[in-house]
């Protein structure tokens, strides 16, 4: 059942990769991920040409992010239910030509209406490629590879905040807004031949009805792995959403100086998926999953203490990155643990998830905003943290008293 796994070359000299020890196709998985959260982050780079030239206003204009990422979120488990069964790398090759067609016709969008219901079937096609990825890497490898394996589909994901805002900030600049969005559905039409010469067949699992997502969730600690990740994620976003106004009114940081601490945010944030997997592997997921979201609330709570000083700030700062990112294969590799069986469904259920975590977590900073300032966001959410530490601690109870039976069979390459 196991495939046969190959140390990437390229990744001799490279010691966190080396000791990876896995398939050269893990990372050209993390490449399709790659796309996706660059699509996602895309929007913000080029949100003033892309407003001006389509005659909105720039809170019209970022409701493309928004719509997306409630997409994203929304689809993930429908559409896993829906293909149940298709054969798996069909159906990712079927995704990225969905998602390439999308953002082709998106840099042809003649008004603001087509480019927003563009911006739903991109993200509906996103959303089925990151669960994809994610359960073709945990397949290719063998299970004390596991987390890292997902981390580095995470780490793809991520390294979209670094090149993803500057990337559509060049083209657009120098070529418009919409061709970003072309060179995206170019990439993706190529990356579905190189899966065809590089992935296994994958057998589907057997098929689910919706239903049985529902099932999934009405186990106590699965239900509370999956609050893990809203609640932490949510907390991160409490402060994370409005970072820049932030970073101005605490450390006067605007222009450039803003942007050199973004890009130090998203090479952090590169290494957190990185990280999450590698806890997982070697301390194991049930220790992991209470740990990460422990040291996270504690870094988040004391960001005010440096917000005085950028030299004490920043490595605050990019802890704070890193441990944001590490949640999702975190919780990723406990949800495998405890259900190996219905990874697939856990997962997807896993990808909705963050997305919900993003969409409260910016709504709970601006309310925060409202209610008092921007200074309490760090606290606030360090306080939304806490309740995913305490979602985990709970979990690991319940999964000590309560046997999790399997609901799928295990998918097999062919």
């Amino acid at each position: 059942m196991a495939a046969r796994h190959r140390l990437f070359p390229a990744a001799a000299s490279c010691k966190f990769l080396t000791e990876l020890s896995m398939d050269r196709r893990i990372y050209l998985l993390a490449l399709v991920a790659f796309i996706t959260g660059l699509d996602e982050n895309l929007v913000g780079g080029i949100l003033p040409l892309l407003a001006h030239d389509l005659g909105v206003s720039f809170s019209v204009a970022g409701q493309l992010t928004s719509i997306f990422s409630l997409s994203f979120a929304l689809c993930a488990a429908l559409l896993l239910s829906v293909t149940a069964r298709f054969e798996r790398r069909t159906l990712l090759q079927a995704a990225l030509a969905i998602f390439a067609l999308s953002n082709l016709a998106a840099a042809l969008a003649p008004n603001y209406a087509s480019l927003f219901a563009l911006r739903i079937a991109s993200a509906a096609s996103c959303s089925l490629i990151v669960v994809l990825c994610t359960t073709f890497a945990s397949a290719l490898v063998t299970p004390s590879h596991r987390g890292r394996a997902i981390g580095v589909i995470f780490m793809g994901i991520s390294a979209s905040l670094v090149l993803g805002i500057p990337f559509g900030i060049v083209l657009s600049e120098r070529l418009g807004w919409r061709l970003p969005f072309a060179a995206m559905a170019l990439l993706a039409a190529a990356l579905i031949f190189w899966l065809q010469a590089s992935l296994p067949r994958m057998t589907a699992p057997q098929p689910l009805p919706l239903r049985r997502y529902w099932q999934q969730l009405a186990v106590p600690s699965l239900a509370l792995a999956q609050l893990v990740s809203i609640l932490m994620i949510a907390g991160h976003f409490t402060l994370f959403a409005y970072l820049a106004p932030y970073l101005g009114a605490t450390l006067g940081l605007h222009g450039n100086s803003l942007s050199l601490m973004y890009a130090l945010f998203g090479v952090s944030a590169v290494s957190g998926g990185y990280l999450g997997g590698w806890l997982s592997d070697r301390l194991g997921p049930r220790r992991t999953v209470w740990l990460v979201p422990a040291v996270f609330t504690l870094v988040l709570a004391s960001l005010p203490l440096f917000a005085g000083s950028l030299w004490l700030f920043l490595p605050a700062m990019m802890l704070w990155s890193s441990l944001s990112w590490s949640i999702s294969p975190t919780v990723q590799s406990y949800l495998i643990s405890s259900a190996p069986s219905a990874s697939e469904v856990n997962i997807g259920i896993n990808t909705s998830a963050m997305h919900l975590g993003v969409a409260l977590g910016a709504a709970c900073g601006g309310l925060v905003i409202a209610w008092r300032s921007l200074a309490w966001t760090p606290l606030v959410g360090a306080a939304v943290s806490g309740m995913a530490l305490a979602c985990a601690l709970a979990s690991l109870y319940l999964s000590h008293s309560r046997h999790v039976k399997p609901s799928a069979t295990p998918a097999e390459f062919t």
